[in-house]
């Protein structure tokens, strides 16, 4: 936990409720954008997002600061989504992920490589947008919160390698996803240079 978090939260607990706005703006987007992932629905991920805060405050006493606070705010949001999910209980889409190899995977992670950095970052957000929750919010940690695979465990309260492998079946559904999405030029041509 930064010293910064740590002073705020301290001062809110002593009773200072307006210190609290200060965590709300350093962990709103982030926050938002993780409920957006997962539930796809940007009123919903509004209302959560609020939920979220609201838990968050009422339970501040309880952050033992084991961990960053950013970890904990992460997992409350996550669960906050899924008892939203279990709520709505939406249909998920399903992928056909076993007929996609590592090898396959790996492909599609170096076509993506060549693209410019931030085609890259809107074609994985589109592609992204199309998994189930739970696997959006897991990609969604690692790659563009860069958060290492044992505090994605603290989130999502699982060991580092059940996410591992967690993460690996969210890659290949992201694989199938992206093949068919993505120019097909840009993979056919990092095929060949493969060969």
């Amino acid at each position: 936990m930064t010293t910064n978090d740590e002073k705020i939260i301290n001062q809110i607990i002593a009773g200072d409720s307006n210190a609290f706005s200060v965590l709300v703006d350093r962990y709103k987007d982030l926050v938002f954008t993780l409920s957006l992932k997962m539930l796809k629905n940007r009123e919903e991920a509004e209302e959560v997002a609020q939920d979220t805060f609201i838990k968050v405050f009422k339970s501040l006493s309880k952050f033992k600061g084991d961990s960053k606070f950013s970890t904990w705010i992460y997992k409350v949001t996550y669960n906050s989504c899924l008892d939203r999910l279990k709520k709505n209980k939406k249909e998920q889409l399903k992928v056909a992920i076993d007929e996609y190899t590592e090898h396959q995977v790996k492909t599609i992670d170096n076509a993506l490589e060549n693209m410019v950095e931030e085609e890259r970052q809107q074609a994985i957000k589109a592609c992204l947008e199309l998994l189930p929750p739970d696997d959006s919010f897991l990609l969604t940690l690692y790659y563009f919160e860069e958060q290492s695979l044992d505090e994605i465990a603290k989130v999502v309260g699982l060991t580092a390698n059940n996410v591992k492998v967690k993460l690996f079946r969210s890659r290949k559904k992201l694989t199938s996803i992206l093949k068919a999405n993505l120019e097909p030029e840009i993979i056919e041509q990092y095929e060949r240079e493969r060969r």
